[in-house]
């Protein structure tokens, strides 16, 4: 039996792993575009920035619903201390992503459009910071005691936090830069070229630091890279993410039109691939392994019949969207496929 819970345990922290991947990898290119939107002055190249996402943006929210309702069934100690412990960032992010729901919907009737325009941005933006630094909490660790959080409601608060936070913000707007240039052309696509240059050095800068600082701050980490000699399984990771920055930087100097957003998406799964593998087995570093956050084997096993059945349908209703908003948008909306 120890053995079976050990295997679902190991199982459902895939589930969890694959829930935030396609959340951070969907829904942060459109949070990225949002924020870009904020350094955009006319209103048609905005709104050309918002038709873009018209046919996926509200889907792409979707895995986040999943990936908590999957860690309150699966892990619900853990859901528990992260919930108490990052209280004040995840529950301003839920009111961000509202209120650019609402902006969004709104800007297409309103007689100031642009008002609910910028309103989108600056929701987008809040989100991602509370993103970024409810993470940043998560990783700089929670202070747990008999299975409850002991700290208080600004515990996930720090220079460590705001930093990571910082590097959320400019992956996403490398994102949304990187998939713009997929989607528009001719000299607003060249403005998105210019965005993913600058946004794509500032991510890279924020998480060669947060690749130091984790680390020296845990010393488990850096036994787990430093502790097996000069290369072992671990340093794969990041070695595949300075390989893609490098395409990434080709890619763009020779204006490529898909690649660019590629690259970024190999670069954003070595970094989650690199910190869940530095991370575990904790769930809540550095004190709440997963095994002792789970929940009992029948719960593991029911929830996965029923999560294993409406992954794929998810992730095909997902690839359908995007088959069917596929090409060139302008300001009269999607352009024909060529």
């Amino acid at each position: 039996m120890e053995t079976l819970h050990g295997f679902l345990v190991f199982v459902w922290l895939g589930f969890l792993g694959l829930f935030l991947t396609l959340y951070v990898l969907l829904d942060g290119f459109d949070l990225g575009i949002g924020i870009l939107s904020l350094f955009v002055r006319h209103d048609e190249r905005r709104g050309i920035m918002m038709a873009s996402l018209s046919g996926v943006w509200d889907a792409n929210e979707t895995w986040l619903v999943v990936l908590g309702g999957a860690l309150f069934g699966a892990f619900p100690l853990a859901y528990a201390v992260i919930l108490h412990g990052l209280y004040l960032p995840l529950i301003t992010m839920i009111f961000a992503l509202a209120f650019r729901g609402v902006a969004f919907e709104f800007r297409e009737h309103a007689r100031h459009p642009h008002i609910w325009m910028r309103a989108f941005g600056l929701g987008s933006l809040a989100a991602a910071i509370c993103q970024g630094l409810a993470l940043g909490g998560l990783i700089g660790g929670l202070e747990v005691s008999n299975g409850q959080f002991t700290g208080s409601a600004f515990a996930w608060l720090s220079s460590f936090s705001l930093l990571v936070a910082a590097g959320v913000v400019f992956g996403y707007m490398l994102l949304g830069s990187t998939f713009l240039i997929i989607k528009t052309e001719g000299e607003q696509q060249e403005r998105n070229r210019r965005f993913a240059w600058i946004a794509g050095a500032l991510m890279l800068a924020a998480a060669f630091a947060v690749s130091v600082w984790t680390p020296i701050r845990y010393p488990f980490v850096a036994e787990k890279w430093f502790g097996g000699g000069l290369f072992h399984l671990l340093d794969i990771a990041p070695l595949a993410g300075a390989a893609s920055a490098l395409m990434l930087t080709r890619a763009l100097r020779r204006r490529f039109e898909v690649a660019p957003f590629w690259w970024t998406i190999v670069i954003f799964l070595a970094s989650l691939i690199g910190l869940a593998a530095a991370l575990y087995p904790y769930i809540v570093p550095p004190s709440l392994p997963a095994q002792a956050a789970s929940a009992d084997s029948f719960t593991l096993t029911f929830m996965l019949l029923g999560i294993g059945t409406l992954t794929p349908v998810m992730i095909a209703y997902n690839a359908y969207q995007y088959l069917v908003f596929r090409g060139k948008v302008t300001a009269e909306g999607y352009g024909a496929e060529d």
